[in-house]
């Protein structure tokens, strides 16, 4: 465990527990991504005139010489109507010696790390090809540690004689030849790996055979029937002590194998991965079943010190067993492996959303108060987030797997949609729609696709959040003051200052924001809807204020305000005005609106939606004084369910609450 505290205070944590399943996950993909900038300038996406169905790499590999050899097969299809030649991915010192399709043996070369091939002859639209490269020759240079390559044939770390890879985000093209592009999953994969006797070799799915060659080299053949990602597939290789639990739901089982190295599983370690299971069940309960239930969940102990999301079987350095890393990397199942980004720039929906799923594990474990230790982490670092969470310059390591940014700053969004949509049945929903949604289950997504099933689940329009949280920078800093008068009896006129000030884009940030009134009567929480830099709203409550608390359960990222009760010489308010809340209310079709009047005055009643913008009038009179109700009914203005304010306005006085339309 020595390792593992000293590489996170390296990482300079804030919180160890909270935040080290996000430190290790960023820390060791910024290793294998600085190694790739160092080696050459990227060449991203691929060949997009193919889409990639099939893989399989039948391969031999050797250590002490580090070497790599074999043929992978690829089927594809032509994404266009005229396809007579495609072009891979895959690094120069792995020499190709022969490529064949259909019994012919097409012409090739390679030049910038890049495979050309001229097809043996033109494909149409949709129509497909498999082609079998067979290539060789030593992915690593010098000691062969992980400074030089996607794959390590020794851990260094552990000074111990194993072979593992790391290909996020471009490196897959290091140990085989690809369409090296997470846009481009291939319908299922096999993985067929050859070597001395000495190693048992894992990779993803399931391991339908093991053949003793009778030479002092064994065959592993893995199978996967699900798509995946080429940075996904993976392999892993020692002398592995295995142990095996299982992961029960609804009657059915499936088998949870943990791979280490012999002389570090102890007892301790085994508590951290006995988690696992009690993670999947938390996890198939809130998100949906595991993702690639009838294969296998585990982990494979490797070399980077640090955590790895490989498909089925995640990898973990030596140091990385942990329960926030093992949460972190199992949330990667289905945030990253199940539903991966489309490309780089959007990131955060691999790594956010694995990051909020270590709360969602600490609050199914621990109640709410782990949730808010987790979140209280997440924030304190994405304080420090230096970019916006779309990734701008996908050639900057700091940029991509930023933890601040990505992972923390990602997760604290997932938190304030939370609030935002202010149900967590219906949060959850959204994720669990997003997840089984036909054209991104088991395919890829960008921010807009996730957007788009959170506004159709929730009914909002959240254009606004998503803008100023993805694509923006900073936080909001509020300042807060407030003054009462007494109303009549024990009623009183709350008015509530709120002002921004930032230092980010945009200038001030719109969101619905929660207060909580004290007094000797009862709590009053109340939510307004903050739309401006410098804004003042004005609440009714019963009984004598006595003190106000600003977001009490800190549902947005922010500063902590001063807050600060003054003396309010302006207010000029009738006393004998008043707006109650609808009932019922959440509501469906129709909901009361109660007010009472105190002369003859105009009367407005304006319903908005949680951008502010007008939607509806329901009054707009000259009304006597007096006490009247008023019907609501959306239908009557083809509104669709979710949540509205509505106000009322006459002469000076100005009072707004929050409905829920439920379709």
């Amino acid at each position: 465990m020595k390792k593992l505290f000293t590489f996170i205070f390296l990482l300079v944590c804030i919180s160890v527990y909270a935040q080290n399943g996000a430190q290790a996950c960023s820390d060791a993909k910024k290793k294998a991504f600085q190694r790739l900038k160092k080696e050459e300038e990227l060449a991203y996406p691929g060949d997009s005139n193919i889409d990639v169905k099939y893989y399989k790499l039948n391969l031999t590999l050797t250590a002490s010489p580090n070497t790599i050899s074999g043929t992978v097969t690829m089927r594809a299809a032509s994404t266009i109507n005229y396809l007579i030649a495609i072009s891979l991915d895959l690094k120069a010192n792995l020499l190709v010696s022969s490529i064949m399709c259909n019994g012919n043996s097409l012409v090739f070369s390679q030049e910038n790390n890049k495979l050309d091939i001229t097809l043996d002859r033109a494909y149409t639209l949709n129509e497909q090809f498999t082609m079998d490269i067979t290539y060789g020759g030593s992915p690593t240079s010098g000691s062969g540690t992980i400074s030089s390559a996607s794959i390590s044939f020794y851990d260094s770390y552990s000074n111990k004689l194993a072979i593992s890879t790391l290909s996020e985000p471009y490196g897959s093209k290091d140990w085989w030849p690809c369409k090296d592009d997470p846009a481009d999953k291939a319908d299922s994969s096999d993985v067929w790996i050859t070597a001395n006797s000495y190693y048992y070799s894992v990779s993803n799915g399931v391991l339908t055979n093991v053949i003793d060659n009778g030479n002092g080299t064994k065959t592993y053949k893995w199978k996967n029937n699900k798509p995946i990602s080429t940075y996904l597939i993976s392999l892993a290789m020692t002398n592995y002590y295995i142990w095996q639990d299982t992961f029960t739901w609804n009657g059915k089982s499936m088998p949870v194998i943990h791979y280490n190295y012999p002389e570090h599983w102890n007892l301790t370690r085994q508590s951290y991965e006995s988690q696992t299971t009690a993670m999947l069940a938390v996890y198939s309960d809130k998100f949906g079943l595991y993702p690639f239930f009838g294969q296998k969940y585990g982990h494979a102990e490797f070399e980077w010190n640090g955590g790895m999301e490989h498909q089925t079987c995640t990898s973990l350095g030596s140091g990385a067993f942990s329960t926030s890393i093992i949460s972190h990397e199992l949330g990667h199942q289905w945030f990253g492996d199940k539903i991966t980004c489309k490309n780089w720039q959007n990131i955060w929906l691999n790594e956010g959303f694995a990051t909020y799923c270590q709360a969602v594990y600490r609050e199914a474990s621990e109640g709410n108060s782990g949730y808010k230790s987790e979140i209280s982490g997440d924030m304190n670092n994405a304080k420090y987030a230096a970019y916006s969470i779309y990734v701008i310059n996908i050639n900057d390591e700091n940029q991509i797997f930023d933890s601040n940014t990505e992972y923390s700053k990602g997760a604290v969004v997932l938190h304030m949609l939370r609030g935002v949509v202010g149900d967590s049945s219906i949060f959850f929903n959204i994720l669990r729609t997003y997840l089984k949604d036909p054209a991104l289950a088991y395919n890829v997504a960008t921010t807009e696709d996730f957007q788009r099933v959170a506004q159709t689940v929730s009914g909002l329009d959240l254009s606004y959040f998503f803008s100023e949280w993805i694509y923006g920078t900073g936080y909001p800093k509020y300042s807060v003051s407030w003054s009462y008068t007494n109303r009549s009896g024990n009623l009183y006129n709350v008015k509530v200052n709120i002002n921004q000030t930032t230092n980010s884009n945009p200038t001030f940030f719109t969101m619905p924001l929660q207060m909580k009134i004290t007094n000797d009567y009862r709590d009053t929480l109340v939510t307004v809807f903050n739309n401006l830099q410098s804004q003042t709203f004005n609440l009714v409550i019963k009984g004598k204020p006595s003190g106000l608390v600003f977001d009490p359960d800190v549902w947005v990222l922010r500063n902590t305000p001063t807050v600060t009760l003054s003396v309010d010489t302006t207010a000029n308010i009738p006393t004998q005005y008043s707006l109650s809340q609808n009932f019922p209310n959440p509501f469906n079709p129709g909901t009361i609106i109660k007010y009472s009047t105190a002369d003859n005055s105009n009367v407005l009643i304006k319903v908005y939606d949680v951008l502010g913008r007008e939607v509806a009038v329901i009054v707009n009179e000259y009304k006597a004084k007096g006490n009247y109700s008023v019907p609501f009914y959306p239908s009557r203005y083809n509104l669709p369910s979710g949540i509205y304010f509505y106000s009322l306005q006459a002469g000076s006085y100005y009072s707004a609450k929050k409905m829920i339309y439920l379709k």
